[in-house]
């Protein structure tokens, strides 16, 4: 990109300028206008050359900088996941793009008992808890889903294009996959850590805000009926799954 744009530039600037020369000196003696073409044809090679070199080098750290800063605006600095505001916007636009034919599913996920994680061992022991559960779902999901950080110890994952009975497979992988990857805590001892999960399913087009409401009331189920489990509403009744 960076050569093209130089060359294309530089040559862009030798044809102006050896069309306007031409048009100036074309009434001269043919020495004079040999004399004027040649310097309409190296100045632009001297000048623009690495005046486009350095312009297109400039532009594309410019390009760099502005995509930091939107991954830095839009991304959990702890957990890699994409922010609540960011997650909000992406479900939307997706919502949007698909319509009336939209399927999926939104997965509300709490880590269960964080806050004697926090308590016991310290927050930075719980920062690396945070960075674990984000690490298992990533891992856990196909590279089109969104995962996102939502509140401190809450995340959510879209998943796109599964019916209900899968998405809850995927919730059971995720939290099977979490609870078989303890930590190592300062004493030496594992942690085991386990997550709660609620499932909103959906066919068609709906909101954020419709399948966050019913996966949230769906978590709140998971974490009623004791922790470590998933509860999914499906057709207009609750199940759940330990």
């Amino acid at each position: 990109m960076l050569a093209r744009w130089t060359i294309c530039g530089t040559l862009g600037c030798l044809a102006i300028s050896l069309t306007y020369n031409w048009i100036a000196f074309r009434n001269f003696d043919d020495d004079a206008l040999r004399q004027g073409l040649i310097s309409a044809a190296v100045l632009p090679i001297i000048l623009a050359g690495p005046l486009f070199f350095y312009l297109t080098l400039k532009m594309r750290e410019l390009a760099s900088a502005n995509h930091q800063l939107a991954e830095l605006a839009s991304t959990d600095h702890l957990t890699k996941c994409l922010n609540r505001r960011a997650l909000v916007a992406h479900v939307e636009k997706a919502m949007q793009h698909s319509g009336d034919a939209a399927q999926g599913a939104l997965l509300m996920i709490d880590a269960d008992h964080f806050k004697q994680i926090n308590d016991t061992y310290g927050h930075d022991r719980g920062d690396v808890a945070l960075v674990r559960i984000a690490t298992v779902i990533r891992q856990c999901v196909r590279q089109g889903d969104l995962v996102g950080r939502v509140g401190g110890e809450e995340f959510a994952v879209m998943v796109r294009g599964v019916t209900a009975a899968e998405a809850v497979g995927i919730a059971h992988r995720i939290r099977r996959a979490v609870e078989n990857m303890p930590i190592e805590m300062p004493c030496g001892t594992m942690h085991r850590l386990t997550i709660s999960i609620g499932c909103a399913p959906f066919v068609g087009k709906t909101t954020f805000r419709a399948m966050f409401s019913t996966a949230d009331h769906m978590l709140y189920e998971a974490k009623a009926a004791g922790r470590n489990r998933v509860a999914a509403r499906m057709e207009s009744e609750m199940k759940k799954a330990g």
